[in-house]
């Protein structure tokens, strides 16, 4: 779980999440998902940080049965789509969640 703090501390990574999230039409369900995600898990390093919250927006529009292509979610993230193929399922696994076999 995360704190209030972690929130302020992550502000501009919060405001990435949304503006991405926006570029790919998402919807408040799939934000929010992302948002937990990647604030439950974030990195200590900033250099992983924007690729941590690609792999979080992704993996959130999964959740909500919104799925988008990693191409797309790295297009309006401003990542490379490997970053999030490295990333999501372990995103998934540390929300507890079982990401899918396919």
């Amino acid at each position: 779980m995360y704190s209030a703090r972690d929130q302020v501390e992550n502000e501009e990574w919060l405001a990435e999440i949304e503006a991405a999230a926006d570029r790919l039409d998402l919807s408040a369900d799939a934000r929010s998902y992302a948002v937990d995600m990647f604030l439950s898990s974030v990195p200590e390093s900033d250099r992983s940080k924007g690729p941590a919250m690609a792999a979080s927006l992704y993996a959130g529009a999964l959740v909500a049965s919104e799925g988008r292509s990693q191409t797309e979610v790295a297009e309006a993230a401003g990542v490379s789509r490997l970053s999030i193929q490295q990333r999501w399922k372990d995103v998934l696994e540390s929300a507890g969640l079982q990401p899918p076999s396919w």
